[in-house]
């Protein structure tokens, strides 16, 4: 009697883990759990609508017939001072979302164009901060000895300075030029131990592990040892400490732009408009409501979302 054996179809699905039964990636089993946590599908459903409306800046400038810096003094009222017309700060049909007082710039179009710069430095700097902890944390966990010594040293020597201190120092100091990358610059400088330490720590543990010390005497070389071997299970780390890091760099940029030393004028950003906000508080507290429930709404919800993927991979590592 002939017996069955299964085909090359059936193989290759087996493999990939499309069979029936097979147990789901590690990525795929994070966003079935991201999608039943109601608050993880909230924040993401905010940050989609907020990423698309950076995406979108030019369009929605375009649409409504207001550039980020475009004056428009017929929707201020010059007798009250420079106070939107109407109410909720100018809020209508032309303005969705008010209008700034005095010069009448469309405030959905600056939130829009904010949007662009607080995520585009974030994003910037986390990726830099991201492979220079990658680099130099691996390196101090897998040499140890002098090079752990040095690398050490120097974590230790930014790890001291008051970040933000020194950040609003070293940026008034430096000429205006183009404020996006050195922002991005000043905060990966100060970013990057953190993540770095969690890696060495992680990497030093590894490094000592049976399948390491089974490969190594197999004679795998330093590249496959760190590539193949130790890097893979850093990823979980390294992707939740990266989106906790987004939401950190995206307050620390609003809050240098609120300090006046961050991004310059006329580009938008959320922290400078809400300093500009400051002396109209009492006159018209929508132009500080909305670019300030913007940033609060953002952060919490990269937050709880960092937050999410934390507990998945978790959970995951202790299954």
């Amino acid at each position: 009697m002939a017996i069955a054996t299964p085909s090359h179809e059936a193989k290759a699905a087996a493999s990939v883990g499309d069979a029936p039964g097979a147990p789901p990636t590690e990525g795929r089993r994070i966003v079935r759990a991201l999608l039943r946590d109601r608050g993880a599908v909230l924040s993401a459903g905010f940050l989609a609508l907020v990423v698309l409306m950076a995406i979108c800046a030019p369009l929605i400038t375009a649409l409504t017939g207001h550039g980020p810096n475009t004056f428009d003094p017929a929707a201020v009222n010059s007798d009250l001072g420079g106070l939107p017309r109407g109410s909720l700060g100018g809020i209508s049909a032309e303005h969705l979302l008010g209008v700034e007082p005095q010069n009448g710039r469309d405030i959905l179009a600056r939130i829009a164009y904010g949007a662009r710069v607080s995520f585009l430095i974030a994003l910037s700097a986390t990726v830099l901060t991201t492979l220079l902890g990658v680099v130099f944390g691996m390196l101090a966990g897998f040499y140890q000895g002098w090079v752990d010594q040095v690398i050490c040293r120097i974590m230790d020597f930014l790890m001291a300075f008051p970040a933000l201190i020194f950040m609003i120092a070293i940026l008034s100091s430096l000429p205006s030029g183009d404020r996006s990358v050195l922002l991005v610059a000043v905060i990966s400088l100060f970013g990057w131990p953190y993540l770095a330490r969690l890696v060495r720590g992680q990497t030093l543990t590894l490094a000592n592990r049976e399948f390491v010390e089974a490969a190594r005497a197999s004679g795998a070389s330093t590249g496959a040892l760190v590539f193949k071997e130790i890097l893979p299970n850093l990823r979980n780390s390294v992707i939740v400490m990266t989106t906790l890091a987004v939401p950190g760099y995206i307050g620390t940029e609003a809050g240098l732009s609120f300090l006046g030393v961050g991004v310059s004028p006329p580009t938008p950003s959320w922290g400078q408009m809400i300093a500009s906000s400051v002396s109209w508080y009492a006159m018209d507290p929508m132009y500080f409501a909305v670019p300030g429930t913007f940033l609060f709404l953002t952060v919490l919800s990269l937050t709880v979302l960092g937050d999410r993927v934390r507990a998945a991979a978790d959970a995951g590592e202790a299954s």
